[in-house]
């Protein structure tokens, strides 16, 4: 194999290893997400059940104190539409606007990469020469049957 075979090969591996370690960090992070979410529930639940709500509580590295927080859902091109049609009676204003709005949105375009399912046996790099007899499928990369 030449020098830029080997390195896209020990590039490509390097990335599995990475995407297997990322896959089970953000498992445990969602799990420990969840948990936090729940005690944090429990937590502001029982101080506002005994009028706690206003008192801090003291930690090792400073306190805890609950607050009242809102959440707004996320802005929607349906909701902006329906909220232009109150005051905007001409439909096709609306709909101009919508329209306006999606195609002057920013664009920003780049490459990544992205795990699929398996292709066949032990894969080929596209530079290579497979030994089997495998033709090309789903647009896959420079396999030659």
């Amino acid at each position: 194999m030449n020098q830029l075979a080997e390195t896209l090969t020990s590039n490509v591996q390097k990335w599995v290893v990475l995407d297997s370690q990322l896959k089970m960090i953000n498992e445990r992070t969602k799990q420990i997400r969840e948990m936090k979410h729940r005690i944090t529930d429990e937590i502001c639940e029982t101080m506002i059940s005994q009028n706690y709500q206003d008192k801090p509580i003291q930690i090792s590295d400073g306190y805890l104190k609950i607050y009242e927080k809102k959440e707004y859902p996320p802005l929607t091109y349906g909701y902006v539409e329906d909220t232009l049609d109150k005051v905007i009676k001409n439909k096709d204003h609306v709909s101009q606007i919508i329209k306006l709005l999606k195609d002057n949105r920013e664009i920003t375009t780049t490459y990544d990469i992205r795990k699929q399912g398996t292709y066949g046996s032990p894969a080929t790099p596209p530079f290579q020469k497979s030994s089997s007899s495998t033709t090309r499928e789903k647009g896959g990369l420079g396999r030659e049957p």
